[in-house]
């Protein structure tokens, strides 16, 4: 049987146009984070993201400006018009596009919700998606521990050193 068709590359960018890239995932399946992190980075009750390979995605004009929101990640955005465009953990191989910034956002189907524990109840509506805790991620709290301590609470207040 021949290889399946590659899905056609994912194109995006901010909104004022200066930062654009395209990405070639093997998927489509995206997710939504409920951190409270997110919900800062993005002024809203949820990111919603597509996790890829770094080596997946291209900065085409030029690449985002970087935010260090804790030891271990940086967030992308453009410095000019603000649009959050990705996120990834610095010692990674994956990383994050916001799907919002994507060309064609409808290209990307949702089959998750991360930090559920976040979720803000007023502005969830049951979707039937399989949602995850932050703390029952593992490899996300060895992260955290390894960066702020043992003892470490994952989120905005260990970031902001309180």
């Amino acid at each position: 049987m021949p290889d399946p068709q590659p899905l056609p590359p994912l194109q995006g960018g901010c909104l004022c146009g200066a930062v654009r890239y395209e990405a070639r995932p093997t998927h489509r399946d995206g997710y939504y984070c409920h951190c409270r992190m997110c919900q800062l980075a993005f002024g809203n009750t949820r990111a919603a993201f597509i996790n890829l390979h770094k080596d997946e995605v291209r900065w085409v004009a030029r690449e985002p400006s970087f935010y260090a929101s804790s030891k271990f990640a940086r967030r992308g955005f453009c410095e000019r018009c603000g649009t959050p465009l990705s996120f990834e953990y610095l010692a990674s191989q994956h990383m994050d596009l916001s799907v919002g910034s994507l060309d064609d956002p409808a290209a990307v189907r949702p089959v998750s919700h991360f930090a559920v524990e976040s979720r803000i109840a007023g502005w969830h509506a049951d979707d039937g998606l399989p949602g995850e805790r932050l703390d029952e991620h593992l490899r996300l709290t060895e992260r955290w521990q390894a960066a702020y301590g043992a003892d470490v609470v994952p989120g905005i207040e260990a970031a902001r050193g309180g």
